[in-house]
């Protein structure tokens, strides 16, 4: 027991009248007398009330800072008011001797431990030591300890192995922006940490193993978001070979069901087989492609019915709409909501209102009265109907519509089943799309994926964009009430529909074999069918906790800036380190 009998959430009555050596933080003393006090002590396991009853002790608990370690040694007793919040209420311990073994030397501590969640993040942050002393932020980890520990269970039960793949390895086009390390050795030369293994599982698969998995770190120089952190992340990484897209839906969920009715903060968990929702329905029907299924709001397509009625955005576009029946918003609460909208997508919503006699009133209905039946019909309009429009191109319209979906169903009474988990995987991703940035034909999702209808599909597309862009990929996402939380392909592991597939992009032979050389050489020796996924660990237990930040379920994350400052990184190094590794630094404009 390290220099102690018992953990401060251990002792109970039946331990009355032992004496027992006790060890923690000194978390509160309540004084009540000159010869009177009560300590509560705290360790990784709970806590335990101490209680001081002469002088002598009394001197040596006044000089002694909270949050100091100590050593209690004394005798067990019950207590006269019991405290049944706690493990520990029935009893506590009447001290022959107090030990400091780690004194705190700080008068004031940065924030009460108990409350830390309520402190500035900042602070939390750069005293994440102390952060991590208050159980409800240390329960985020040791769930995901046991998460974690599940997840690895659960995989080798089904016959994966555990494979660990290279950190310092070659920069790679996958979608990010790489960490760069400078190799000493090779002046000019640089190793990148991986994005994802994901090369090195496909070559794995060549390589004849037939189930990989790891608890993979991957590093992405990317902005943070609440469901995101900046700089490393951790995911579920695993593959199978001679696999299609079903094997692994399956078995993911044979995995993650168990996880989520064990650990979930909510009951009702979707079943397996979950609900398969194609791209294209996804972004119609919720104007998203991690739709929260939670939300019983649907998008419907209005372009139709609105066309030439006289409102300017209307004409020439799409047009989308949502609807929530018994609608008893005020107009300032309508604001808002179209502020909120404008805010998240840079796009303007505009509605109207069914009145107690069925007439469109309010907004742009001025412009809908001729339209007013066809609406009525297609929508179910009836008295106290509100409708909410985006319009403009499709993808834009569909998406700005995917947010009002969202705000409409989590802020209207109603519409929101908050506590539960809702599964689906989004299906048939396009394999390719027009890049928003270089107007070009770019890779939608992954470029490691098997176009639906292989080598045919690409042949029969080849110099129409039309036609490339209606061809689907063996792609899919897990979604989990609306955060992606899983991505996943079967793989190309044929080198010729691969460098075809690359051709469409601009990107000839050569080029496939430069970026990708050992999987392109590794393919041209047999390589299995094969197909994987990747979930992301913090993810899934941010989503597990019903936490909203996924930094609150990281032991030591970095804040929205991509910076530690715990251990003050990034830093400036000497110039010695520099010169070893021949980079000379440029002086940043202002």
């Amino acid at each position: 027991m390290q220099n102690r009998t018992h953990t401060c959430n251990e002792l109970r009555l039946s331990d009355a009248g032992k004496t027992v050596k006790i060890c923690g933080w000194m978390e509160n003393v309540r004084e009540v007398s000159a010869a009177l006090a009560f300590v509560v002590l705290r360790d990784f396991y709970g806590t335990t009330q101490v209680v001081i009853e002469n002088e002598e002790m009394m001197t040596v608990v006044k000089g002694i800072n909270k949050e100091s370690t100590l050593a209690v040694t004394g005798i067990v007793r019950e207590r006269e008011s019991k405290n049944g919040k706690i493990a520990t209420g029935d009893i506590e311990v009447v001290p022959q001797s107090i030990e400091v073994l780690g004194k705190c030397r700080h008068n004031q501590l940065p924030f009460e431990i108990n409350k830390s969640k309520d402190a500035d993040e900042n602070v939390r942050l750069k005293n994440r030591f102390l952060d991590l002393r208050n159980p409800a932020v240390k329960s985020n980890i040791i769930l995901r300890c046991q998460v974690v520990a599940e997840l690895r269970r659960l995989m080798t039960e089904k016959g994966f192995l555990e494979i660990t793949t290279p950190i310092l390895t070659a920069s790679s086009p996958e979608g990010a922006r790489d960490y760069l390390v400078p190799a000493r050795k090779h002046p000019g030369q640089f190793y990148a940490l991986p994005q994802a293994p994901q090369q090195f599982k496909q070559l794995l698969m060549a390589s004849g193993f037939d189930k990989y998995f790891q608890i993979a770190p991957c590093f992405r120089d990317e902005d943070a978001r609440a469901d995101r952190t900046p700089g490393e992340f951790y995911q579920l990484d695993m593959e199978m070979a001679f696999a299609s897209q079903e094997d692994v839906l399956s078995t993911l969920e044979s995995v993650l069901v168990p996880v989520f009715e064990k650990y979930g903060k909510y009951d009702r968990i979707t079943q397996a087989p979950f609900r398969h929702i194609p791209f294209n329905e996804a972004m119609e029907r919720y104007g998203s492609d991690k739709p929260d299924l939670r939300i019983d709001l649907e998008i419907d397509d209005i372009t139709e019915a609105v066309q030439g009625c006289g409102f300017g955005p209307f004409e020439g576009n799409t047009v989308k709409a949502v609807v929530v029946h018994d609608f008893a918003q005020a107009r300032k609460w309508i604001d808002k909501l179209l502020a909120d909208v404008e805010v998240q997508t840079g796009n303007k919503a505009c509605w109207v209102k069914v009145d107690e006699n069925g007439a469109l009133t309010g907004g742009v209905s001025k412009f809908l009265q001729e339209c007013a039946p066809a609406l009525t019909q297609q929508l179910g309009l009836k008295p106290n109907s509100f409708v909410c429009m985006a319009a403009g191109k499709k993808t834009a319209a569909q998406k700005t519509a995917g947010v009002i979906r969202t705000m409409l169903g989590r802020r209207v009474p109603g519409h929101f089943d908050e506590e539960q988990y809702a599964m689906c995987w989004i299906v048939d991703f396009p394999m390719y799309e027009m890049g928003e940035e270089s107007g070009e034909l770019e890779f939608c999702h992954n470029p490691f994926s098997m176009p639906q209808g292989g080598m045919q599909a690409l042949l029969d597309a080849e110099g129409d964009t039309e036609k490339l862009l209606a061809i689907n990929a063996d792609q899919y996402d897990l979604v989990v009430n609306g955060y992606e939380s899983a991505s996943g392909a079967v793989r190309n592991h044929d080198p010729e529909i691969m460098v075809k597939a690359f051709q469409m992009v601009g990107l000839g032979e050569e080029d496939v074999k430069a970026k990708f050389p050992a999987m392109y050489n590794a393919f041209t020796y047999g390589a299995p069918p094969h197909a994987g996924a990747a979930p992301g660990v913090d993810r899934l237990i941010m989503l597990l906790t019903g936490e909203e930040s996924i930094r609150e379920v990281i032991t030591f994350p970095m804040n929205k800036n991509a910076q530690d400052l715990m251990m003050g990184a990034p830093g400036c190094v000497e110039q010695k380190q520099l010169d070893e590794l021949h980079i000379a630094l440029v002086p940043v404009e202002e």
